[in-house]
């Protein structure tokens, strides 16, 4: 059983994303002066593509050793390693390409036009196999125990590429290829619940009226197979990161202001 949620709200979508960047470098400075190098987990999305261009504008950004941090996605869109559709693409053009990450430590999902992957299932297996061999008997699973690891949320309640009635949400390997998302591209590879709640915080990003309703139903008891998101929870935190938008649906009970 994974950490119950914790939910902080910030004013808008500007403060989110500069709160979220300033929560990753304290986060990630700290583990890496406990154990030396430290593990995350990124997303793609507005909201998460905007925490990490804040990153890269923060004064703090130097205060991690990029050197020793692990870059993992939770989900990737089987596109062609070019296209801007991309997680990928969009993680390195907001902050991968501006830090002196070591790319030995960056291990992305691969493209559809990857020469030795033959279709999405293949890059699920490979991404799986990748993970397995990163994980120390400590992490006591087939993945490691990531330090970090952030999700967005669409406004049905799908997160990475996990949707609602879907058979990634019941299914428990590793990593999974997803065909039929509703939302395009609809071939995905995505890490399965059970591998995100692997991670030792879980960050649950989300901005916008949108997303208002399902994040009421996922913080109320909904269940993962209607409400995948609802299915996330770190092994230590369970964090929910919100604009006031997003949150503006929550029960007074839920509604803790982290700004003003």
């Amino acid at each position: 059983m994974g950490a119950p949620p914790e939910v902080l709200i910030h004013r808008d979508e500007p403060l989110l994303a500069s709160a979220i960047a300033a929560r990753l470098v304290t986060r990630i400075v700290d583990v890496q002066a406990a154990r030396g190098a430290a593990t995350v987990v990124l997303t793609g999305g507005g909201i998460g593509t905007a925490a990490l261009v804040a990153l890269r504008e923060s004064p703090a950004v130097d205060a991690i050793d990029w050197g020793r941090l692990d870059v993992w996605w939770g989900d990737e869109r089987f596109v062609p390693h070019d296209s801007p559709d991309r997680n990928e693409s969009q993680a390195r053009e907001a902050l991968l390409d501006r830090v002196p990450v070591d790319p030995g430590r960056v291990f992305p999902m691969a493209p559809s036009d990857s020469p030795d992957v033959d279709g999405p299932e293949a890059a699920a297996e490979r991404y799986a196999q990748l993970l397995a061999s990163r994980a120390t008997p400590e992490d006591h699973g087939p993945v490691p125990r990531f330090d970090i690891l952030m999700l967005g949320m669409g406004p049905e309640g799908h997160t990475a590429s996990i949707f609602p009635e879907s058979p990634a949400v019941r299914d428990t390997r590793p990593v999974v290829a997803v065909h039929g998302c509703p939302k395009p591209p609809p071939t995905r590879v995505t890490m399965t619940l059970p591998t995100i709640c692997a991670a030792t915080e879980a960050w649950v990003l989300v901005s916008g009226e949108s997303k208002a309703e399902a994040t009421r139903l996922a913080l109320s008891g909904a269940g993962p197979v209607q409400i995948p998101v609802a299915g996330v929870s770190g092994r230590a935190r369970t964090l929910w990161l919100l604009d006031a938008a997003a949150a503006s649906q929550l029960p007074p009970g839920l509604n803790r202001i982290a700004s003003p």
